[in-house]
Formats: structure tokens, C-alpha cells, sequence
């Protein structure tokens, strides 16, 4: 066994924290090679995200994705709500060209549609299980109890639900509608007693994103 997965095993804690911490810091670090490494750089994470996930299955067993319509119909409403209170409500500067491989590499390139579908792909298979582990699975109910593996999903408590919704809205750039779909997502949550139905929302709404974005051209949102 891997040390990675020995202190997966002994800490429920590092089990759900660590993966994501170590996806955020990768995120954060994106723009620092040059706007090609960017590009590669992402390839890079997402391959890290994807094993990170294959690493802690195991020791995590809430992270399984659910089917459900509530789960349909949640991942379709934030995506139209994500896209259509855009241009009602200010945000923070960007820092940084936007994430554009048409721009960059040409609109007909082999590696513009390459990237494009890496990042509809991250966004879909790999960003839902980690975030969802870490926000609903974790310090949602760590917030209430430090013991948090023995607080039921479906319990609801208002400041934990607030402000893990808060924090995860400050993780986007489209602050108010990350905080609306964190209150979506916490919903799906309480309501399946199970994290799975907000990993499978969260996934329709970023692969609509992601679809949306290089149909559109809208590369904000990325």
C-alpha cells in the first residue's frame, strides 16, 4: 500500500481534506508556466485529480455517484442560473488571459479541440467527486461536529449550511453563483441523505458549462 493510501486509511480527515487541498494548490499554480504551460499544466492536474480519486476511494465511502431526477433537474437549473445572472452582479478582476486554446493555438487546431475536451472532462469526472467530499461530506458537517462521519448527510443545520455555501462561492470567480449552488447542491444532500446525487448535479452542470463555454466562445467562465 501506497504511504498516500496508508494515511488515507488512518485519517478519515486527510482522506477527504487532502485531495482537495492538493487540487486547489495545483489550481492556484496554473498560470505560473507561461500561457503554454497553462494548457499543459491543466493536463497535468487533471491526470493528479483523477488518480488522487482513484487513491482515496477506497477510504471514503460516500464518494459513490447517484443517479436520481432531482439530481437532473438540479445540475440543469444551476447551469441556466450559472450563465444567466452573469451579467447582473460584479466580480472580482481576473488575473491573466482568459483560458482560451482556440485563441491561442488556432480555431482549427488539433490541440484547441485537445484541451477543450481535457477541460470539459476534468470538469465533469474529476472537479464534482473532490469538491463534493471536501464541501458536503466533510466540512459541512465538521462545522457542526468534530466528529463528523457520525452526523447524518440529511441533517440540516442553518450556519453550517450557510457558510459552507459562502466559502464555496468565494472558490469562483462567479461568487453569487457559486454560494446559489452550494445552497443546491447542500439541498440535494439533506434531501438523499447521500453525497451522491450533488456529485452527479455538480458533474450536468459542468459538463453543460464546459459544452456551453467552447460552443459560445465564453471563456469568462473557465
Amino acid at each position: 500500500m501506497s504511504l498516500l493510501r496508508e494515511k488515507f486509511k488512518v485519517s478519515p480527515v486527510y482522506a477527504r481534506v487532502a485531495p482537495f487541498v492538493i487540487f486547489l494548490v495545483l489550481t492556484f499554480c496554473q498560470g505560473s508556466f507561461g500561457e503554454t504551460g497553462t494548457y499543459w499544466f491543466y493536463l497535468a492536474k487533471t491526470l493528479a485529480g483523477a488518480w488522487l480519486i482513484w487513491e482515496m476511494r477506497p477510504f471514503v465511502e460516500e464518494m459513490r455517484w447517484a443517479f436520481s431526477w432531482e439530481a437532473v433537474v438540479v445540475g440543469i437549473v444551476v447551469f441556466v442560473m450559472w450563465v444567466g445572472i452573469d451579467p447582473f452582479y460584479p466580480h472580482p478582476k481576473q488575473s491573466g488571459p482568459d483560458w482560451n486554446p482556440r485563441a491561442f493555438f488556432g480555431p482549427d487546431s488539433a490541440l484547441a479541440w485537445a484541451f477543450m475536451g481535457i477541460r470539459v472532462l476534468g470538469l465533469t469526472f474529476v472537479v464534482p467527486p473532490l469538491e463534493e467530499v471536501f464541501w458536503r461530506s466533510f466540512l459541512y458537517r465538521w462545522f457542526v461536529r468534530t466528529d463528523f462521519q457520525n452526523m447524518p448527510f440529511a441533517r440540516f443545520h442553518p450556519t453550517s449550511f450557510l457558510v459552507t455555501a459562502a466559502l464555496f462561492g468565494s472558490e469562483h470567480h462567479q461568487w453569487l453563483a457559486g454560494i446559489l449552488c452550494g445552497f443546491a447542491y447542500q439541498w440535494l444532500v439533506l434531501r438523499k441523505n447521500r453525497i451522491g446525487d450533488a456529485i452527479t448535479a455538480h458533474a450536468i452542470t459542468n459538463f453543460l458549462l464546459g459544452i456551453y463555454v467552447c460552443w459560445k466562445g465564453a471563456w469568462q467562465f473557465f
